[in-house]
């Protein structure tokens, strides 16, 4: 075979195979949202191109998980709990008492930076939908503690909130802890003790460090006992000794 042939043979091959393993990766994708939505009711509206494009780019890859250099007194604080349970309004109301009228649910991912006291606190927001819950334990490698955030009035799903935040647990069993018991304003909010018995929260170790606070991430919340200040207030109390 000439020369210009048999290279432009070798180049037609590689082509081929670069294709072959583009559409491999694609199938992957495809077929991990399938098999998730056979075993997983979705909720009501995600319908599959909403899926398709989400594990799109869930499937960019996940940071180092090597530890970076990091600046002096740095620290992330993971966010997490279902959607609905108010996560953004806490990191807004802890990180700003500008009031809002209304704050916007995470989709995906919410990274707010906020330095007190010394400290940069770098709070990562994890969205809680039932997709997104598939990745919440990538993260807690990064984390110094990690804040789960439960809607005290949503009985109907606290079910849920003790089984997901059981298995980040089982996953890294030292993580110091912070729950928080929010929407306290509702009429129907369970009390913190209450929701510790619903959560097992008895059963953790001795060995992690555990608080459980009760809030209400409104702004008229920020003047009463339940204002996520002393989120912050403990969050820099906490950090400052690691």
């Amino acid at each position: 075979m000439a020369p210009a042939a048999s290279g432009a043979l070798r180049q037609l091959s590689l082509a081929l195979g670069a294709a072959v393993a583009a559409l491999g990766s694609l199938l992957l994708i495809a077929w991990k949202v399938y098999f998730r939505d056979s075993q997983q009711q979705q909720p009501s509206g995600v319908g599959w191109r909403a899926r398709w494009e989400r594990q799109l780019l869930l499937q960019a890859p996940l940071p180092d998980t090597q530890e970076p250099h990091r600046q002096a007194h740095e620290y992330q604080v993971l966010v997490l709990g279902l959607d609905g349970a108010g996560k953004s309004s806490i990191i807004h109301y802890v990180c700003s008492t500008e009031a809002q009228r209304h704050i916007e649910p995470t989709q995906g991912f919410n990274s707010v930076q906020l330095q007190a006291n010394g400290l940069q606190l770098d709070f990562l927001e994890v969205g809680g939908s039932q997709n997104l819950r598939f990745y919440w334990n990538y993260y807690l490698s990064k984390a110094h503690v990690l804040v789960f955030v439960v809607d005290s009035a949503d009985g109907s799903r606290l079910h849920t909130a003790r089984q997901e935040l059981h298995y980040l647990l089982s996953e890294d069993p030292l993580l110091p802890l912070i729950v928080l018991a929010n929407k306290q304003d509702k009429s129907d909010a369970l009390s913190v003790t209450e929701l510790k018995k619903e959560l097992d929260l008895h059963t953790l170790n001795n060995q992690r460090e555990f608080f459980l606070l009760p809030t209400s991430a409104t702004y008229a919340g920020l003047d009463t006992a339940n204002s996520v200040l002393q989120l912050k207030s403990l969050l820099i109390k906490l950090l400052a000794q690691i």
